[in-house]
């Protein structure tokens, strides 16, 4: 067979780590998940490792890895938060290219992206290079060989760009048709030109390059792209299916029809996408249509016959070649209509003086100290990959101009990072939407701002104020949003952190997080050893006082802090530090205010701490967003459970007349409606949050929450419902002899539908499709009420149990 196809997922967010705690706090807009990636995770990412098939009844007949039938690329900031955050999914990946490997002749599925999404024809000569060699490197740590291919991040090409991928050992890359300039045959003759229409797009094509080097590019199949990414072809696997096998041509000549999209299309843009995906290659590949394969299999079976000149400066999302990403050329999101995006071309200049004063800083300051320092930077990524001291010094030994000692490392590591924070500033998101205060362009000025504080701590000069300056000139279409100073003010500058502010994060904390502050602790990128403490009182006034150490497990920077903490009810909790100076002193600090803490005098502490602390105090404002969250929550705890009391009595009180209100048909006053929501919205959560689940009293809960029609926050309740299930389920998977477990979970699954609760079930299907298999591959013989407890519960998940 000589029809052959290949699906290629892009699949891509953003970094979006604090730069300073290298960890994604929580995103609001995300809600109800932590953040940005978790929620693509969960509605993109995960269910493609693990898809369903349906029959035509519409239950699950079979469940598959999409990811070792297509052809794909991760973001490398994407996959290192990935094997942190959901090992699973990552080993998911892993797994598929070692599949892929198996079924396409030694070939993987996964190919790999330039590091951090930057515009490469925007890019300088030296970061091309370092973005190219970082992502391979990322790869080969992760795939455990080298890749054939490399994702272009928007495509976006110039001839530079694509000689240093050659230089580098990447075989091919992946374009849309309007990049292809001109073609004709690899022994030569007239150049054809051709259009995205023209352009036979079902074969691999030469680039020869200046260089005399060559790279093979495939053109994917614009059309069909583009109905999948925002047509309805995602709507019908069968039919997605037709629409691919159609554009093959009658000829009798090897063709491959391919696409390449977002890999969020299949599953975050168009939900349940994974499924039309696996039920395309399953309608191919069943009905022997053509043979699913990757780029690298077919490059190997079937050369490049023509080779083909490209369009530079070109990309697949913006008409105007790259000017998305450096000036208001039109193209936009299409969400505000009306909006200009004339703020990108100051912002592409405000990033790119500065990177051009961070390259001057780091020449000038590494001299002495690393032999190569453009080298050193290119080696770096296995740094940024394994950051264990071990690895860390022996980046030392192959990259140190001499012997360095521990200040030395320090600023090495300071003037290292701070380039990496001056890459991470140009990924492109921070221009590809509407305005300039969306969360993707604060994200790169938190870069920029990381850059700008390293390159003031490691010796160079202050950059601050022209990089601000600069961004007055790039003006929000909110005109709440106000420039690019403004927002850089409001959402950047606060996040800017230094030792003492871990301290006091930390010290803050451990009174109410995880104890008293003992001993040596992680807060994110840093370590917080107490070197003496001393708490005073409890409950609500306790004071924490002591000397600490914070190592920066990024820079290896260290203080010596003494601080003291003060928590005296309420949310008022504020924190002093600074750097231990004497003994005298901390003695002195310690004294003073243990007197005034004993006495109770409030502003006598107040004014201690700001003579002690030189007016250095931090807030609960301070804390990060994560503990913050937590600790409020926390704080307020003893009061939402006072107030709960009071609901209940109110509820038991005036049960007979709401009663007699509802059987009478009268919509219930607003207060007594307030009192039946809170009362049973709070009962039915804590009974599924109870560590042993009393099935008699959720039936009751529910038929109540029914009767009166219940405002529950649905999500919140389909969440820890749907964990509970899949718990029990993976329970019963590793005892396997406790039946009682699958007639509970039924019980949970029909009794929340009875309150219209969807329940997401992806997880517990996982487990269930693997015990069935289990049973049927052992033989286990079922019967009786446990062969009809695992059929209801088959028909509730939605899995096909096989008689």
């Amino acid at each position: 067979m000589d029809r052959y196809i290949c699906i290629h997922g892009h699949f891509y967010q953003p970094p979006r780590e604090n730069p300073w705690l290298e960890f994604v706090e929580r995103e609001d807009s995300a809600h109800p998940y932590h953040d940005w990636n978790e929620r693509i995770t969960y509605e993109c990412y995960a269910p493609n490792g693990a898809s369903r098939i349906l029959n035509g009844d519409r239950h699950i007949i079979a469940i598959v890895n999409n990811y070792s039938k297509i052809s794909f690329n991760f973001g490398p900031t994407l996959l290192g938060w990935m094997e942190k955050n959901f090992p699973w999914v990552y080993e998911s990946l892993l797994a598929a290219d070692q599949v892929a490997m198996k079924n396409f002749n030694g070939h993987g599925s996964a190919i790999a992206q330039v590091y951090n999404h930057v515009i490469m024809p925007l890019a300088s000569y030296r970061d091309k290079k370092t973005q190219v060699l970082w992502g391979i490197r990322d790869f080969e740590r992760r795939f455990k060989r080298f890749p054939e291919g490399m994702w272009l991040p928007e495509t976006a090409v110039d001839m530079e760009t694509l000689e240093v991928l050659a230089e580098s050992g990447i075989k091919f890359t992946i374009l849309a048709p309007h990049q292809a300039g001109r073609v004709r045959p690899l022994e030569g003759g007239n150049w054809v030109n051709i259009t995205a229409a023209s352009l036979d797009k079902k074969k691999a094509y030469l680039c020869r390059l200046p260089s005399g080097r060559e790279i093979a590019i495939f053109f994917y199949d614009g059309p069909i792209a583009q109905d999948v990414a925002f047509g309805g072809l995602l709507q019908d696997g069968k039919l997605y299916a037709q629409r691919l096998v159609a554009a093959f041509e009658e000829e009798d000549y090897p063709q491959l029809v391919n696409v390449a999209t977002d890999g969020e299309t299949y599953g975050h843009h168009h939900r349940f996408g994974d499924m039309a995906l696996a039920y395309c290659i399953y309608s191919i590949e069943s009905q022997g249509l053509a043979k699913m394969t990757v780029y690298g299999e077919f490059l190997e079976k079937f050369p490049p016959q023509d080779e083909v000149e490209i369009l530079e400066n070109t990309s697949w999302s913006c008409a105007h070649g790259v000017k998305r990403w450096c000036d208001d050329c039109g193209c936009s999101t299409g969400s505000h209509p009306g909006w200009n995006q004339k703020w990108r071309r100051p912002l592409r200049q405000a990033v790119e003086s500065l990177s051009k004063d961070v390259s001057r800083i780091y020449e000038d300051l590494s001299k002495g100290l690393l032999s190569d320092p453009w080298s050193a930077r290119d080696d770096y990524v296995e740094v940024v990959l394994d950051r264990t001291v071990e690895n860390v010094e022996g980046f030392f030994r192959r990259n140190a101009a001499k012997e360095l000692a521990g200040g030395e490392k320090v600023i090495a590591l300071k003037l290292l990072e701070m380039t990496r924070n001056a890459m991470l500033m140009f990924t492109s998101c921070g221009w590809f939407f509407d305005d300039i205060s969306g969360i993707e362009t604060a994200q790169i000025m938190k870069y920029a701002a990381r850059a700008i504080q390293l390159a003031k701590e490691a010796g160079g000069r202050d950059l601050e104020g022209n990089f601000m300056h600069m961004l007055e000139e790039a003006k929000s279409n909110d005109p709440t949003a106000g420039d690019g100073r403004a927002i850089y003010e409001r959402a950047v500058l606060p996040k800017v952190l230094d030792l003492s502010r871990v301290c006091a994060h930390g010290v803050m904390s451990s009174m109410f997080i995880d104890g008293k502050g003992n001993g040596e602790r992680e807060i994110y990128c840093y370590r917080l050893k107490s070197l003496e403490l001393k708490s005073l009182g409890s409950g609500k006034f306790i004071m924490n006082m002591g000397k600490a150490s914070v190592h920066s497990t990024i820079t290896w920077e260290e203080a010596l802090l003494q601080f003291a903490s003060c928590y005296i009810g309420g949310l008022q909790l504020f924190c002093g530090v600074s750097g231990y100076a004497d003994e005298i002193s901390y003695r002195e600090m310690l004294k003073g205010l243990q007197i005034a803490f004993e006495n109770h005098d409030v502003p006598d502490m107040v004014r201690k701490m700001d003579r002690h602390f030189g007016g250095r105090t931090f807030t609960l404002k301070h804390l990060f967003r994560d503990e913050q969250c937590t600790i409020v929550n926390n704080l307020v705890e003893d009061v939402l459970d006072v107030i709960m009391i009071t609901y209940e009595e109110l509820y038991d009180t005036h049960y007979p007349a709401m009663k007699l209100l509802n059987e009478l048909n009268i919509p219930l006053p607003d207060a007594f409606r307030a009192t039946v929501d809170v009362v049973l919205s709070g009962k039915l959560n804590a009974i599924l949050e109870s560590p042993n689940i009393d099935l008699e009293e959720l039936a009751k809960v529910c038929g109540e929450i029914k009767e009166w029609n219940v405002a529950i926050d649905r999500h919140h309740v389909s969440r820890i419902a749907s964990e509970r299930v899949s718990s029990l389920l993976k329970d019963f998977k590793e005892r396997k002899e406790d039946f009682d477990l699958i007639f509970e979970a039924g019980q949970i699954i029909e009794l929340l539908t009875q309150i219209n609760v969807t329940l997401d079930l992806w997880k517990a299907q996982n487990i269930y499709f693997d015990i069935v298999a289990d049973m049927l591959r052992h033989g286990r013989p079922l019967e009786g009420n446990v062969l009809n407890a695992m059929k209801r519960l088959g028909l509730l998940l939605g899995v096909m149990f096989p008689v």
